[in-house]
């Protein structure tokens, strides 16, 4: 993999080529300190004004726009802790969805949060960034892919697929079949895996004609086992039970442990490159304690090509990554 490591060298420092950058705008700037959120929390970077509103706000602005009774509660529980997240202050008598609109309204009221805020949707606090990503996956992604993010809300994931394309993340959330948990696992099959995004770009970047390593974040795995016409062809599937397979393929039901996808990403990316290193990084939050399920499918589409694909799938969240090792004549 020296010669990946070599070009990913290459992009780096042609990302730190180039002019005199324009003054950044505030806008800007706060993108920069919270681009996406890339931690499993409810309240996105960007919002955390809606916590710290409700956090320091007196009575009487708390008061303002909401039930007394429910200040009341609010405040007797802050004396004792900070509220910390959605789900602390859902924990608060009284405290339900509707009012953590107006809790938001509030903060936004107050300036506490802006325009890279979009607010609370089914208990999750998103910035623009976030929002965005997510309608991208949910208008690009394969379906077999989304009911493997989805996979206790298939009516949610068929009947986004028969929806979309969406414009806003609202739409996703209104969706029949989408709540909170579905919701929470779409954003973060959109922005958990970031860094290793970046990764995979650079990689997909160095890529030569007539060979080498191409990566994929999203991809549908099913199109993988059954989507080509093979001059020759072998595959060796882990974790999925065989009526899960394509007819005739059997596997090993047994999954595998998140270290051997780490291991496997890492032998073929090694460098220690920053963003390598990230990625890696980010890939190792990922996989730590985590089962997948996943083949090593072997192919040729002629006698001059070949391909080794291996991708790996969380057996829970959906997570997944494939590497595509070919070359050709």
């Amino acid at each position: 993999m020296r010669r990946i490591g070599s070009a990913l060298l290459a992009l780096s420092l042609l990302a730190g080529c180039g002019g005199t950058e324009a003054e950044p705008s505030s806008e800007s700037l706060e993108r920069q300190q919270a681009p996406l959120t890339t931690t499993d929390v409810d309240v996105a970077p960007e919002c955390q004004g809606i916590l710290t509103f409700v956090n320091t706000a007196t009575f009487a602005k708390l008061d303002a726009f909401l039930p007394s009774d429910v200040v009341t509660n609010l405040v007797n529980r802050r004396a004792t802790s900070q509220f910390v997240s959605l789900a602390d202050l859902l924990t608060v008598p009284l405290v339900g969805p509707a009012r953590l609109e107006q809790i938001e309204s509030g903060a936004r009221t107050q300036g506490l949060i802006g325009a890279s805020c979009v607010g609370i949707e089914n208990e999750l606090a998103l910035s623009t960034d976030d929002a965005a990503r997510m309608v991208s996956l949910v208008n690009s992604i394969s379906s077999t892919e989304l009911h493997d993010v989805l996979p206790y809300a298939w009516n949610g994931a068929v009947n986004l697929l028969a929806t979309r394309p969406f414009t806003s993340v609202q739409g996703i959330a209104n969706t029949t079949g989408i709540g909170s948990v579905s919701l929470r696992n779409i954003r973060n099959a959109a922005t958990l895996s970031a860094p290793l995004e970046t990764l995979i770009a650079a990689v997909n970047a160095s890529v030569g004609g007539n060979g080498g390593l191409v990566m994929a974040r999203h991809f549908d795995r099913w199109e993988l086992l059954t989507g080509h016409g093979y001059y020759n062809y072998q595959a060796d599937c882990f974790g999925f039970d065989d009526e899960d397979l394509p007819w005739g393929m059997t596997g090993d039901p047994t999954p595998v442990d998140g270290s051997v996808v780490y291991q496997h990403i890492a032998a073929r990316v090694s460098s220690q490159l920053p963003i390598v290193t990230a990625g890696l990084a980010n890939l190792a939050a990922l996989t730590q304690n985590r089962t997948f399920k996943g083949c090593h499918v072997g192919y040729a589409d002629d006698p001059w090509s070949s391909h080794s694909v291996t991708f790996f799938v969380d057996e829970e969240t959906g997570f997944g990554v494939m590497t595509d090792s070919f070359w050709v004549e």
